[in-house]
């Protein structure tokens, strides 16, 4: 008689173990990759205290790339995609998941293990339909936490489809959101969705032994959210994982793409585009004068920015309980 935990562990390690030997390749066979994750051993790190919230500051010059990136609509169709196959870089492999799916190695890496897993076919950034394909990346790639930024939330290819990887245990939310619970805002067959006390953040948590059930409050609170006139989806990001036989999920509702303080001149200027890993708990700064300069202040002020207030983020939790 198979012993189907023990087939799926086996399954999960192997995925695991190739995504290891993937980026092992790649740093030894791709130039940029490994002058970047080289670079990592002396990226400077300072961690600050936001309301009694932990967070950590990277300066990390290589994600000017992601943190400058152009995404208006001209400047978008003006470039070359670089996710879609055809423009990779020659000496770019990856890995094939569920049909349609490839696992890259990020050439521009936060995390020790930074992953891009982009759709195959050119289509746009959009979570809706995709939200399941996260929660099955998670469970697979269980050294990994999974991120979706949305198309004016951090993504800078909102053009095509992709999510993010990074290794487990790198953001602050992922081991201390259970100290912040606020409380329960509803159980949901073998899910449960909760609210932090994390302002100026706003923070919504799912947490589920069943995948379809995941997927149904999601939607629940999906469909809760405001959708700007000018967007096609809500303003959000989304950080997935899998431990201990169940999906944790952190939804991020936003307000705004960028924070008065990406374009202010002069001192005033902080080049801070948030995206999932910063609303994660790790800000990221490619600037130096940026990561010397900011303070716990200067991240309360974007958070409260761009993420929902306390009064819409009420509003939200309320009309999930109607919805239930």
């Amino acid at each position: 008689m198979f012993d189907r935990t023990l087939i799926i562990n086996n399954l999960k390690n192997q995925m695991n173990q190739t995504i290891h030997n993937l980026l092992t390749e790649q740093l030894a066979s791709w130039e940029t990759a490994r002058n970047n994750y080289a670079a990592l051993s002396g990226v400077r790190v300072k961690e600050l205290n936001v309301n009694g919230i932990p967070y950590k500051v990277q300066f990390n010059p290589a994600r000017i790339v992601s943190s400058g990136a152009k995404v208006d609509a001209k400047s978008i169709q003006a470039r070359k995609c670089f996710l879609c196959p055809a423009n990779l870089p020659s000496v770019q492999k990856g890995i094939s998941f569920g049909g349609h799916y490839h696992i890259l190695v990020n050439p521009f890496p936060i995390f020790p293990r930074h992953l891009t897993v982009p759709e195959l076919a050119h289509t746009p950034q959009r979570i809706a339909t995709r939200f399941t394909d996260m929660l099955e990346l998670a469970e697979a790639l269980t050294d990994y936490t999974i991120f979706y930024n949305g198309p004016k939330c951090g993504a800078s290819a909102p053009d095509h489809a992709h999510f993010q990887a990074g290794n487990k245990g790198f953001m602050p939310i992922e081991k201390d959101w259970r100290g912040q619970t606020a409380g329960k805002i509803a159980d949901y067959r073998k899910a449960v969705l909760w609210y932090l006390d994390d302002a100026p953040r706003a923070t919504l948590v799912i947490e589920s032994a069943s995948k379809e059930d995941a997927a149904d409050l999601f939607d629940i609170v999906y469909r809760s959210l405001d959708t700007k006139p000018e967007e096609d989806e809500p303003m959000m990001n989304v950080l997935a994982m899998y431990e201990a036989d169940r999906w944790v999920v952190f939804v991020f509702p936003r307000e705004k793409h960028r924070p008065t303080c990406y374009t202010a001149e002069g001192e005033a200027n902080l080049l801070s585009s948030p995206a999932s890993v910063d609303l994660g708990g790790v800000f990221i700064t490619p600037v130096e004068k940026d990561f010397l300069k900011i303070t716990a202040e200067d991240v309360a002020q974007i958070l409260s920015e761009v993420c929902l207030s306390a009064t819409d983020f009420h509003k939200i939790r309320q009309r999930i309980r109607e919805k239930m």
